[in-house]
């Protein structure tokens, strides 16, 4: 049985106009990515990351061409369509985070279960709770956020991500925040979770957190210029070990 096509776009172009000028941010990107993929999109400022990422994450439209998410035909969605796939669909995690401070690691969690309007998930407590052990924080499920260490920090943002089951997590710079030695744990929770069956779709600049991925998508103006699978990918120890010899 052929692998559920998770990601598909088809000739997808983004054109921002301003005033006379044209900007092409994206130029006919196709793209498949199948159930219990890995990929990392890199690529230099202003390749068309960015652009891609909010596209897929249902932020934006393209200006032509075809997206499909998890087969549904996203271009034909409307205002509170996109928002409803976003919360079913997509698990987001940001560099920044996006936590809410003087609140616990739960109740940030629990967040995406309580605006669901699917009416699926019964107990969101417990739901939160799982996640956050998935992530290996069962220990500091009630520390409010700002009590928290910025590594995990991250990793309450990757629970919630986690947490209504998605079929796609989108990770945008996630380690940029953070020093080598906790980007190298974040990037080993991805291969974990992937590892678990998630499909995963990460943005980084840094080529050292994109070896850990099983395939690489790679931008240059806004044309996808190489996409292949990583031969030598990185492991937690093997990253540690460079980092020891860099250092």
């Amino acid at each position: 049985m052929a692998a559920k096509k998770v990601i598909e776009t088809k000739n997808l172009n983004r054109v921002f106009k301003n005033g006379e000028i044209e900007v092409h941010a994206l130029t006919n990107v196709n793209i498949m990515i199948v159930e219990g993929e890995f990929v990392a999109i890199m690529g230099a400022s202003g390749s068309g990351k960015s652009t891609l990422l909010n596209i897929l994450g249902c932020l934006d439209k393209p200006s032509s061409g075809d997206y499909y998410l998890d087969g549904v035909h996203v271009n034909k969605l409307n205002k509170n369509e996109l928002a409803d796939i976003r919360n079913q669909k997509i698990g987001f995690i940001f560099q920044s985070y996006n936590l809410l401070s003087r609140t616990s690691a739960l109740e940030n969690v629990e967040l995406p279960l309580i605006y669901d309007r699917t009416g699926k998930f019964i107990n969101p407590k417990d739901l939160a709770k799982k996640a956050l052990e998935q992530v290996g924080l069962e220990n500091r499920i009630h520390h409010k956020t700002n009590e928290l260490s910025g590594g995990e920090q991250q990793r309450v943002a990757i629970a919630r991500a986690l947490v209504n089951n998605p079929s796609l997590i989108l990770s945008d710079e996630a380690t940029g925040n953070l020093d080598s030695k906790t980007s190298i744990d974040v990037a080993d929770l991805f291969v974990k979770l992937n590892n678990e069956g998630k499909t995963i779709l990460m943005i980084t600049h840094e080529p050292e957190i994109a070896q850990f991925a099983k395939r690489m998508i790679y931008l240059r103006d806004g044309y996808v210029l190489t996409d292949e699978l990583i031969k030598n990918r990185s492991t937690k120890e093997s990253a540690l070990k460079e980092l020891e010899l860099t250092t």
